[in-house]
């Protein structure tokens, strides 16, 4: 990447900025505040993908909440959840957060998805924002699978449709998230509405949709949804994208779609190499061995070595039932990326995993004068 002697400025202020920020928050964790909270945290759990959430005991809300850890007293037991941020371009990005045990963590959840310097911090150290405007407050019920809430007025002043979209469809996300949630209805200000300020329609309760869905396509017509996962242009999270096909939607499908790169009017970074191809793939007990041309190695001249890459691979290969692990071939000889690049990630984005990820691949784009 190139860029110019005012970019780099900027770059360094801005990470500047941010290492000050990760500095005060460290700093005041070790004169209080979130010292035992910290000592508490454990790794989540779930299968890989998106769907994948703890699914728990059901809370005071009704929604399934994760069991707290066999902790010492001294220690604060964590939950799992996951939480619906978006990118610089508009694109929801699903994060499990361990947060401390508590009832109602599905409102607990919806509130750290509205913007506020605090919330916005710690999207901010993922490289993300957060989806809900400033302000926004609600109450949620759920009962018999509907969970109503009923959002605050603030929700009518955001700046745009896209806005208004992203905030449904990650609410309606988030929610789902949790095996009680079927449908979501929503309220603004105690009253049913048609649409919101800028026309979407909230008139109908929302059951769980295609996560970044490329084309307006349905599913109708021959076409079927298969998941793609995408390195997002922070560097440190990957993106889920449904692409409709006219194939059957299985593991040679989303590994020819990987293979063909984000759409031409996307953000996302490509998780292949330019100009690599798909040979093949096979499934034999458990075990997908994809098998790529010579082009794939040039991965390892990627800044992260070619990681984040072969995370959204997995991923993409994974989701389906049968398919236990990876293996790469090139030009049919096996071929070994490195220790642990291949590992099938508890989820697809991890707080505590990226956050170092975001700050190093900044400082990367900084001094990268190629």
């Amino acid at each position: 990447m190139k860029i110019t002697g005012s970019q780099r400025k900027l770059y360094l202020l801005a990470l500047a900025l941010l290492m000050v920020a990760v500095a005060l928050v460290c700093a005041w964790t070790l004169w209080g505040g979130w010292e035992a909270a910290s000592d508490a945290l454990v790794e989540p759990s779930p299968d890989a993908g998106v769907e994948a959430t703890p699914v728990p005991p059901a809370d005071a809300d009704g929604v399934s909440a994760a069991t707290p850890s066999a902790e010492p007293e001294s220690t604060t037991p964590t939950m799992s959840t996951v939480v619906y941020y978006q990118d610089n371009y508009g694109y929801l990005v699903p994060v499990m957060r361990n947060v401390a045990y508590q009832d109602g963590i599905a409102k607990a959840t919806l509130q750290m998805m509205v913007q506020s310097p605090e919330n916005d911090m710690n999207a901010a150290r993922l490289g993300l924002r957060t989806v809900l405007p400033e302000g926004t407050t609600f109450d949620l019920d759920i009962h018999d699978g509907l969970a109503r809430i009923d959002l605050s007025e603030q929700v009518l002043e955001l700046p745009d449709a896209a806005a208004e979209s992203n905030m449904v469809s990650a609410i309606v996300q988030a929610l789902t998230e949790f095996d009680s949630v079927e449908r979501v209805e929503f309220l603004v200000g105690g009253q049913k509405r048609e649409k919101l300020t800028h026309g979407t329609d909230i008139s109908q309760s929302f059951t769980r949709g295609e996560l970044n869905l490329e084309t307006a396509a349905g599913v109708g017509d021959g076409l079927e949804p298969v998941m793609l996962y995408f390195p997002c242009e922070s560097g440190s999270v990957v993106v889920p994208v449904t692409r409709m096909v006219y194939s059957d939607a299985d593991v040679n499908t989303a590994v020819l779609e990987l293979a063909k790169g984000p759409g031409a009017q996307s953000a996302l970074e490509a998780a292949l190499p330019q100009g690599c191809g798909l040979i093949g793939v096979d499934v034999v007990d458990g075990v997908a061995r994809v098998n790529f041309t010579e082009e794939f190695a040039d991965l390892v001249q990627n800044s992260d070595g070619g990681r984040l890459a072969l995370k959204a691979l997995v991923l993409t290969c994974t989701q389906f039932d049968g398919v236990d692990s990876v293996e790469i071939l090139v030009e049919g000889e096996p071929y070994d990326p490195g220790e642990g690049t291949l590992a099938v990630p508890s989820f697809a984005n991890v707080a505590s995993e990226i956050e170092n990820a975001y700050i190093q691949t900044q400082a990367s784009m900084i001094f990268d004068y190629e």
